[in-house]
């Protein structure tokens, strides 16, 4: 393998840093900056300007709406925009049901949702946990069952969502479902499910989390009416298109670009602190830096034209679990670097809602950084919970 980005890759990724210095809105990089709180005001003013570019939806193909591009585009897409400040593409919609749709719904659900997605007009939130089924998804209790009357046919879905992120800025849920209770694997009899959330029955209550934020949410389903179109892949065949969604998703939370940028910002807190020589930080920041280099090249593996073959689930699963455990890391020195000034940390300027303090603002919100980061090797499937699945395989 080659580990030097050839001239073509060279050029796309200044055009993305131009794109990003030209386009990004200061007030948006400021927060980011400062690891503030972002708003969906603050989400869809970027994203604007990246559907305007024709780069919303990165990993679509252009034959629905994406640039094309290559993982190896992708990859320095997305280090170029975390590094110059802007904020990651989180929405739901785009990284996750998007790809689903893609591969497995029908030309009308795809006519229906995948423009509204792209536009960033509709958000969609993730409906997989459940307080008896985190990592362990097969375990899901939500049910829902089939019936027909003079409106047609439908589902009547019943159960209790948790740790949903953004649901109180979601428009729509993607939800795994119980349809068949009685199949022999527990794996079996699950359908995936499309909610429009403005259905009477659906309700959204906010999760407070460590350091004060509600991204996260329970969502309650209450004898919600779902038409029978809105059903993803076949009935009670669910299971698969979350196995291909989950493949996705844990790949992007090892947040190579992410890492990068938040290691950026330890290197200049311990510049602002006076840190900057002193050898057991430079040690650790060194330290890290090899990890990261670690990191970086399993990611460039698995994008390899000679790694194809290989299970792409069990290269997610270990880039899920290191790359969340090292952005712990790096939270962790950020409020090393911080010392006392990191705590306690100001609620309100995390919100945007009170002027910077006379001291560095660049350490108002480190430890409430910290603590939210804590959630990474949780979310995803718990690492504990890939690590199982990495030995399985391996052993198998």
């Amino acid at each position: 393998m080659r580990l030097e980005f050839s001239p073509a890759d060279e050029a796309f990724r200044r055009e993305v840093r131009e794109f990003v210095a030209a386009e990004l809105p200061a007030p948006i990089k400021r927060k980011v900056e400062l690891g503030q709180r972002l708003e969906r005001t603050d989400y869809d003013a970027w994203y604007a300007k990246l559907h305007q570019r024709g780069w919303i939806t990165p990993a679509w193909p252009a034959e629905h709406g994406g640039p094309g591009w290559t993982p190896l585009q992708r990859y320095l897409f997305d280090e170029e925009t975390l590094l110059a400040g802007a904020p990651r593409i989180i929405a739901s919609g785009i990284n996750m049901l998007g790809p689903v749709l893609i591969a497995f719904g029908t030309e009308a659900q795809k006519a229906r949702f995948l423009p509204s997605i792209r536009r960033s007009e509709t958000w969609w939130a993730q409906g997989f946990s459940e307080p008896g089924a985190g990592s362990d998804l097969a375990a899901i209790r939500t049910r829902g069952v089939s019936r027909t009357d003079a409106q047609g046919e439908h589902f009547v879905v019943s159960g209790h969502k948790v740790w949903t992120s953004y649901a109180h800025w979601c428009d729509w849920l993607f939800c795994l479902v119980r349809t068949d209770p009685d199949a022999a694997k527990p794996q079996e009899g699950i359908s995936f499910l499309l909610i429009d959330m403005k259905t009477p029955g659906v309700t959204v209550r906010p999760i407070r989390m460590l350091e004060g934020g509600t991204d996260l949410n329970e969502v309650y389903l209450d004898e919600v009416r779902v038409p029978a179109e809105n059903l993803v892949g076949e009935l009670h065949k669910g299971w698969t298109c979350a196995k291909y969604l989950l493949g996705h998703e844990r790949t992007g939370i090892a947040g190579i670009g992410s890492c990068k940028q938040q290691l950026a910002r330890a290197r200049h807190l311990a510049d602002r602190q006076g840190l900057s020589d002193d050898p057991l930080l430079r040690a650790r920041l060194a330290q890290l830096e090899v990890e990261l280099l670690a990191l970086e090249f399993t990611g460039l593996r698995m994008m390899s034209a000679n790694q194809r073959s290989r299970a792409a689930g069990l290269e997610a699963s270990l880039l899920k679990v290191r790359g969340t455990e090292l952005r712990q890391s790096i939270y962790e020195l950020l409020v090393d670097i911080a010392g006392p000034q990191a705590v306690p940390f100001d609620e309100a300027l995390l919100q945007g809602e009170s002027p910077e303090p006379a001291s560095p603002p660049e350490l108002a919100a480190v430890a409430a950084n910290y603590l939210d980061a804590r959630k990474l090797s949780i979310y995803g499937g718990a690492n504990e919970v890939q690590r199982n699945l990495v030995a399985r395989a391996l052993l198998a």
